[in-house]
């Protein structure tokens, strides 16, 4: 089954800038009837709204400040679309930091886990048809952190491997047939946005300097355009199944890795 966008009512956390712009934008050249814009960066949010309203006509978008730790601040922005719009058809858990300094840490667990964890149910109160909801889809953004272990970023990558797992579980088919709602993932690779500049970046380990991890990066992978990450959502929207888990890398188009997921699961689950 193909799902388009055309017509859809869209809600995007940590969009204001970055891949979560970028997807903004497409979606609304694919036709989306109206984008929730969520992010922390008011000034940025507020020209990026207006920004896109001269473009593509009045109300196809709206900026709502929001940190999404703050579940008032989330939940006021959720409400406030069903409010104006009648419903949402698509949300998508894009916020994120990366940063794993002592003093950060728990922010970045609580911004990477419980926020989109909480996003996520609050989606799924909205759309489910078992509680007179219409459907809709979930797509929650991992990363290949949280596919291979590296000792630069352990909390990281330990956020974006709950992520996956999350996602998995609460998207699989048993929980679709009765909700409704779709739930995807989509693991970006390393991606040219303020997420991985050394301003942005921390390490529990005093060694490895922001310079020193943004250089591991540079040298060891290929850093793609925040233009192919956001494609990789628009297309893994369109194709992917409940349950299922994409990545979009190295400029390539974004492929479904959900049977090298369920393979690595079956050999884990060996243990139990």
């Amino acid at each position: 089954m193909s799902y388009e966008w055309q017509g859809k009512v869209v809600l995007i956390t940590g969009a204001a800038n970055g891949i979560g712009a970028g997807v903004v934008r497409l979606a609304l050249e694919e036709g989306a009837k109206h984008i929730a814009i969520l992010d922390v960066d008011e000034t940025t949010g507020v020209a990026f709204q207006n920004e896109l309203n001269a473009q593509f006509g009045p109300n196809r978008s709206q900026f709502y400040p929001c940190d999404v730790t703050n579940d008032e601040q989330l939940f006021s922005g959720f409400n406030s679309v069903v409010d104006d719009q009648g419903s949402i058809d698509v949300v998508i858990n894009n916020a994120a930091i990366m940063n794993d300094s002592p003093s950060f840490y728990k922010k970045e667990i609580a911004i990477n886990v419980t926020a989109l964890v909480t996003s996520t149910l609050k989606a799924l109160k909205l759309m489910r048809i078992d509680e007179g909801g219409k459907g809709g889809t979930v797509i929650n953004i991992s990363s290949i952190a949280g596919l291979h272990q590296s000792s630069f970023t352990p909390i990281y990558c330990g956020t974006k491997a709950a992520v996956i797992q999350f996602s998995n579980c609460i998207g699989k088919e048993d929980y679709f047939v009765r909700t409704g709602v779709r739930v995807l993932t989509v693991c970006f690779g390393a991606t040219a946005t303020s997420l991985c500049s050394p301003a942005k970046l921390g390490s529990l380990d005093k060694n490895f300097t922001p310079e020193l991890m943004y250089g591991a990066v540079a040298a060891n992978l290929h850093i793609q355009k925040t233009e192919s990450a956001a494609k990789g959502v628009i297309e893994a929207y369109k194709l992917g199944q409940s349950g299922s888990t994409w990545i979009a890398t190295r400029d390539l188009p974004v492929r479904d890795i959900t049977d090298n997921i369920t393979t690595g699961y079956e050999i884990m689950g060996e243990h139990n």
